[in-house]
This record gives C-alpha cells, structure tokens and sequence, in this order.
C-alpha cells in the first residue's frame, strides 16, 4: 500500500471458458492487496486454472454481506489499498455484486478502473441474430408471476432489443410470459451455457420457445427479445391500440397517460387512442347485456 487513496479494479471473468479470460486478470490477481470475491471457491478455481496464486487478503463480497462489507473496502481503498472485485463470472455489478462498492468509491472521489471480460449480455445479443443496434438489459424479472408480468407490461412497447436474464427452473412460465404480454408471434432467443461445452442458442416466436421450455432446460440462461415494431399513422388497428393502453393500465398508469402514450407512440391523435378505448368499452358492456 502507498498510503495515498488507492484503486478500485472491477474485473471481468470469463462466462464458461476460462481460456476466455482477459489477459490482464491474472496480473491483477497477483498484484491486488485485497481480492473481494463473489465465491472465494470458485476464485480458487479459477486462479488454479491460471497458473497464478493470490499474494492480498482474499474476502468474500456476496449479496449477503455486501452492504455490510462494503465500508471494509472503501476504509482500504482509502488507506491506499489496491482493490479487485471479481464475481462468479462476466462483468461486476451487471446483475452481480458490485454497485454498492463503485458508488461508494465515487462518492470518496477513489479511482475506479476495470479490466473488460466476457458478457453474457453482449454475447447472447451477438449470437440471437436479431437487431443488435439498439437494446436495453432487463436483469432478471421478478420470481412472482404477478410482478413478472407486471415488470413485462412496462416494456411492452420497448422497440428496442431486450435482454434478460433468468433461472432454468422458471424459464417456461417466464417465455409463456413473454408471449402473452409481447404477443406469441415475436422474436427471440433462448441462449444456454454460452462459452461451455453444450453451449446451444434456440431462436423461434415466444409461443414455439414457451412449448420447447416446458420439458425442462438446464443451464445458465439468457434471453433474447426483439423490440415491438415501429408503427407509423394507420399502422395499428382499433384492437392493438386497445390492448396497449391496457398494459399500460395495468402496469399502474391512468388511462389518460396511457392513451396519450399510446397515441405518440403511434404517431396518431390522443383523440383517435381515446375513441378506440370508448368503442371497446361500450362493447364490452353490451356483450354483457346479452344485446
């Protein structure tokens, strides 16, 4: 240590393959004095696959202990300590450990640097062979189906790309999700194991995929959505209109907001949105009646 404020090294580590590990990681285990690890017994493994031995203190910086381990580091950071921060694999802080420790080491005005590593989000993107020009990371939804959808209803009129994130065991009710808020038809891609050995990409509409998961699929897993179409004035029948306004209402918007929205996204007159949402109604209450 030197004393003066030190350095914070948030590292990639490799999603499958360790040979995919940046060249720069081992020199950077070696030369840390404190490895913050995810699991300190998968560290050992991949140290041991590097030929490389940790000379710091190693410590585990986990969902459990990380808000309380956090002010441990930034007290060692600011004593001069060269910090690496290494989760189980891909990028610190991308749905793993590690916001809380940058943001506390910005705050310190302590110098943040990384050493890029392999992406599951980036990878799956690449391989999904849909629009990769514009996307957006979702994380992982929620585990109730009701927050599930609700969290669905809120992108769905995302035109860009999206990527998720998700669990094997909840990955069928998740694509069956998918295809009742996006709709049955859309795009996607279901990528497993990326970089390992039964790495395998499925791509297909929602619906097909939703069929496919329901035997079970083991594996990491990321998904793959295409963005809602571009719609211009006249594109979108009274029906579609209707039923977005309805997901958005559903997702916590007033029926006001949710039919202007409709209405710019479309490119049409709210007073067009509005008079769909009256039709549907009156129809709905009449079918009722039995007239």
């Amino acid at each position: 240590m030197t004393g003066t404020t030190g350095t914070l090294v948030l590292a990639g580590t490799p999603i499958g393959d360790v040979a995919d590990a940046p060249p720069r990681l081992a020199a950077e285990l070696e030369r840390a004095d404190v490895v913050a690890a995810e699991d300190t017994r998968r560290l050992r493994r991949l140290t041991q696959a590097l030929g490389i031995h940790t000379s710091g203190r190693v410590v585990s910086y986990f969902e459990g202990n990380e808000s309380a381990r956090t002010p441990e580091l930034v007290e060692a950071l600011t004593g001069g300590a060269r910090v690496l921060l290494v989760t189980d694999a891909g990028m610190p802080s991308v749905s793993d450990p590690g916001y809380r420790l940058v943001a506390a080491a910005v705050e310190q005005d302590i110098r943040v640097t990384a050493v890029p590593g392999p992406s599951a989000v980036l990878t799956a993107l690449a391989l999904s062979g849909l629009p990769v020009d514009r996307f957006c990371f979702e994380g992982f939804l929620p585990r109730k189906a009701g927050e599930r959808l609700s969290k669905l209803r809120e992108v769905g009129d995302e035109r860009r790309t999206m990527v998720f994130f998700e669990a094997p065991h909840r990955l069928d009710d998740t694509l069956a999700a998918m295809a009742e808020v996006f709709g049955a038809e859309r795009r996607a891609a279901v990528c497993r194991e990326l970089t390992k050995t039964y790495e395998e990409v499925k791509r297909g509409p929602l619906g097909e995929l939703a069929v496919w998961a329901e035997d079970g699929v083991r594996g990491e897993i990321t998904v793959v959505v295409e963005g809602a179409a571009d719609s211009g004035p006249g594109d979108l029948d009274a029906e579609e209109l209707v039923r977005r306004v309805r997901v958005r209402e559903e997702a916590g918007e007033r029926r006001k907001e949710a039919i202007a929205a409709v209405a710019a996204a479309a490119g049409l007159p709210k007073r067009e949105v509005f008079d769909a949402v009256v039709a549907a109604k009156n129809a709905e209450e009449n079918a009722e009646k039995g007239t």
